[in-house]
């Protein structure tokens, strides 16, 4: 069966490139022209992932990304002609699993769809030579056991489960304390560099966890050469 791709976009001739070049790349896209018309299509049908434009003509992406994540977990590709920081920030705060800035090429598009997809496909809580085990609360790399906290399993917890998706630090601070205690981004970046060091002592050929100026962090096991984390992209700052 061929995943279903929720386009929400309001302008006519870019839905048509998108819809035939995403149903000839083998996914099975289906259009809606507005925020409510897209939720209401939601509430009664079921797909894979929503390419959602942020400028849409009746509410704001940004709300409709909202909803969307309140009611579940289904993946969001934002589609947006505003390229600025604040607003990726607030997209990922949100709960977007990526975006693309306009103007933007199909392949582009539908190479991104596939990769969030196969984030959000079931594996192993195992990457790399790094393990965790949820009935013991301990993490065990190469089979050396690493001591975290509480805190500092949950939050490496929720990172692993789903590689490779960068996660804001409001997102982490909310997957961290299930109380809902208020506490300040300071304590994610304390959190993280505690996690590394831990795990740096035991694997010192990997870094796990990758930085995203500005944005957050991801899981995703990188090897060291001399010191330095490699990485194939401009996003990967430690």
């Amino acid at each position: 069966m061929k995943p279903v791709v929720l386009l929400v976009e309001d302008e006519a001739p870019v839905a048509s490139l998108l819809l035939e070049y995403l149903a000839s790349d083998g996914f099975e896209p289906v259009w809606q022209a507005s925020g409510h018309a897209a939720l209401d299509w939601l509430a009664h049908n079921e797909a894979a992932l929503v390419l959602l434009d942020l400028g849409l003509p009746d509410i704001p992406g940004m709300e409709v990304c909202r909803r969307v994540r309140q009611a579940s977990g289904l993946p969001i590709i934002m589609l947006t002609g505003r390229n600025t920081e604040m607003d990726r920030v607030l997209g990922l705060e949100l709960g977007a699993d990526d975006y693309v800035c306009k103007p933007f090429s199909l392949r582009e598009v539908a190479a991104r769809v596939r990769t969030v997809l196969r984030r959000g496909q079931p594996t192993p809580v195992t990457r790399e030579t790094l393990t965790l085990d949820d009935d013991s609360g301990r993490a065990h790399v190469g089979g050396r056991d690493v001591q975290l906290t509480v805190v500092e399993f949950q939050l490496l917890r929720l990172m692993v489960a789903r590689p490779g998706r960068l996660f804001s630090r409001a997102q982490l601070i909310d997957g961290m304390y299930a109380d809902g205690r208020v506490v300040t981004e300071r304590t994610v970046d304390s959190h993280i560099r505690k996690i590394r060091q831990k795990l740096a002592v035991v694997a010192p050929e990997h870094e796990f966890i990758q930085s995203a100026y500005g944005a957050g962090y991801r899981f995703e096991s990188t090897p060291r050469r001399n010191g330095t984390v490699l990485s194939a992209g401009n996003t990967c700052l430690v």
